[in-house]
């Protein structure tokens, strides 16, 4: 089994260097780091976790920034978001930051995703609880389109530009993993849909064969219907075999099962989604 661990990368935390150098020499296969750009004072969303809202998230850096500094201090650490909240982030600079990251860092970064759980704080990027997974949705399919096309364009109701040049494309070919966060039936609908994996919290009873078998239903019904992708799932098993029952062929390379992402540290409010 691998283990990562989960960090939120605050101003007065260990320095983040530090930690994935030790994390590294300690044998860990990964270090991920949440994503808060701010904290309207207001609190109109209560928090999910029950309470005052820890100090934590307002204090947080930029994950791309701090896992530069993680990437230049190892060699081998794979680097991740957990999660980034892609509905409060443009695509094209994120598209950017991604490709820029998995080059710098030789391949070694895992885009994981979700759509967000503080109101007012997507409120003040332009963007709507209600639709949020819609402009997630949309925002995936463009970036995708940029890191694998030499002249990407995309038009859609929420994301819409003319053929662009973006480089560099990522190292990571096609591009790196997107999992997406989340627990819902609707997660795993998306996972299915336009993401390349799964990342949710091991909540409750949760266990790797039954998320599995999760993912896999919800590969059959979409699949029945037309052919689509195998997806890696992020925390279980068998998911070739889940993706053959499925009738669907990979359109990437299936990696090895990864047990080893039940066992990543996260905090349970890390990708309330």
């Amino acid at each position: 089994m691998l283990v990562g661990a989960f960090y939120f990368p605050t101003d007065y935390g260990i320095a983040i260097d530090e930690l994935a150098r030790e994390l590294e020499a300690r044998g860990f296969e990964s270090l991920f780091v949440c994503e808060h750009t701010h904290i309207p004072v207001s609190r109109r969303t209560p928090f999910q976790g029950g309470g005052e809202l820890p100090k934590r998230y307002s204090h947080t850096h930029d994950p791309f920034v701090a896992l530069s500094f993680a990437a230049a201090a190892t060699r081998k650490l794979k680097l991740g978001t957990g999660i980034a909240l892609l509905p409060q982030r443009d695509p094209i600079i994120t598209a950017k930051s991604v490709a820029s990251l998995d080059q710098l860092s030789g391949g070694r970064f895992v885009f994981a995703i979700g759509g967000g759980w503080n109101v007012e704080e997507m409120e003040n990027h332009g963007a709507r609880y209600d639709t949020r997974f819609k402009l997630l949705r949309e925002r995936v399919l463009a970036m995708k389109a940029l890191w694998t096309q030499d002249q990407a364009e995309f038009h859609g109701r929420f994301v819409n530009f003319d053929p662009v040049w973006l480089y560099p494309k990522p190292k990571q070919k096609p591009h790196p993993p997107v999992l997406l966060g989340g627990e819902s039936e609707h997660t795993v609908r998306r996972v299915v849909e336009f993401c390349d994996g799964w990342f949710p919290r091991p909540r409750g009873n949760w266990e790797p064969k039954g998320a599995a078998a999760r993912l896999r239903q919800a590969a059959v019904l979409q699949c029945s219907g037309r052919r689509g992708s195998a997806r890696q799932l992020s925390g279980g098993r068998n998911r070739a075999r889940a993706a053959r029952g499925a009738g669907c062929e990979p359109r990437r390379g299936v990696a090895p099962p990864r047990e080893e992402w039940a066992a990543h540290a996260r905090n349970p409010m890390s990708h309330a989604a």
